[in-house]
């Protein structure tokens, strides 16, 4: 993996299926080339369609022997895995 290219997008504040639908394309490029890297600081509302959009994202990722990695998660996108008991799920993908 040291020799792929690498990317990093940034999910918006309302991170409904929508959002990560007008990503989805960009996101697929990335993790068709390399590495994804998205950034969810900025996150203050996250749909369930959205997070098994990202969880299918991941496995797209592996698929192609890549990684794909969250960084910076809002207290909003913390709250809302805890709320539907994704933290297994997610807990691979979380950066550091």
């Amino acid at each position: 993996m040291a020799d792929a290219q690498s990317k990093s997008i940034e999910l918006p504040a309302i991170a409904d299926i929508g959002a990560v639908d007008e990503l989805r394309d960009e996101m697929l490029d990335a993790l068709n080339a390399g590495n994804l890297e998205i950034n969810l600081e900025k996150v203050e509302r996250v749909s369930t369609n959205a997070l098994f959009m990202l969880l299918s994202a991941a496995q797209t990722a592996r698929t192609h022997n890549f990684e794909l990695l969250l960084s910076s998660p809002s207290e909003h996108f913390t709250n809302a895995l805890k709320v539907l008991g994704l933290e297994g799920a997610f807990a691979p993908l979380m950066k550091g």
